[in-house]
């Protein structure tokens, strides 16, 4: 099978994963952490549906506590959040990893996966599966930011109000989205661990690339 030409790496490439990559990647998960779990403790508050999350697992204590943690992860993500995209765009690392994706491509890697026939070896080289789940985390978590403020501020963002549907869809659009960033985050961390040279590579930065084209495998 022909490699992904947009996945083998370049030798004026950096480690798979520089510095500020990891510390971006390390701070987006601790405010998605202190988000979900200060959010679960206000939905707690004013439950969406016929259930409540054990408070053991909710940050806060109280609404009035978990309002504030709830705000303060908002901040780390969207700032974070904006540096990573910044320096994903500006550096070339998002159409060099991430694109090309295509329906056909996640699905055929989709069935080399559950056949056990992917690689892993390279953690330069994301395969689509990996590409598709990644934008699809960026897409949601942007979408539970724009969400979140009109819950917190609905009369001060009319418009985006009106994009949601109003307040009660924006509230149920932003649980799900909340859910949908529980899911990939288990589905992530659990792939980690299945796949511990990837972690490693999240947690050291991983081998430095080849320093000449002849070191690159075909």
């Amino acid at each position: 099978m022909k490699a992904d030409p947009t996945s083998i790496p370049s030798r004026h490439d950096g480690p798979p994963h520089p510095l500020w990559l990891r510390m971006t990647h390390w701070l987006n998960a601790l405010a998605v952490l202190i988000m979900v779990m200060s959010g679960w403790r206000i939905y707690n508050a004013s439950p969406l549906f016929d259930f409540t999350f054990p408070a053991g697992i909710t940050l806060g204590g109280w609404l009035g506590g978990a309002l504030q943690w709830h705000f303060a992860g908002m901040w780390l993500l969207v700032i974070n959040g904006l540096v990573y995209l910044c320096l994903c765009l500006s550096t070339g690392r998002m159409a060099r990893r991430l694109f090309p994706v295509t329906p056909r491509g996640v699905l055929a890697d989709a069935r080399r996966a559950l056949a056990g026939h992917l690689d892993h070896s390279d953690p330069r080289r994301y395969n689509q599966v990996q590409r598709a789940a990644y934008l699809f985390a960026i897409l949601d978590l942007v979408l539970v930011v724009l969400s979140g403020l009109v819950v917190w501020k609905s009369v001060q963002f009319p418009m985006l109000r009106e994009l949601f549907g109003g307040y009660d869809a924006a509230r149920l659009i932003h649980f799900y989205g909340m859910a949908a960033i529980v899911a990939f985050v288990a589905g992530h961390a659990t792939m980690a661990l299945l796949v511990p040279r990837s972690l490693l590579a999240m947690l050291s930065g991983g081998p430095r690339p080849p320093r000449s084209d002849k070191e690159i495998a075909p």
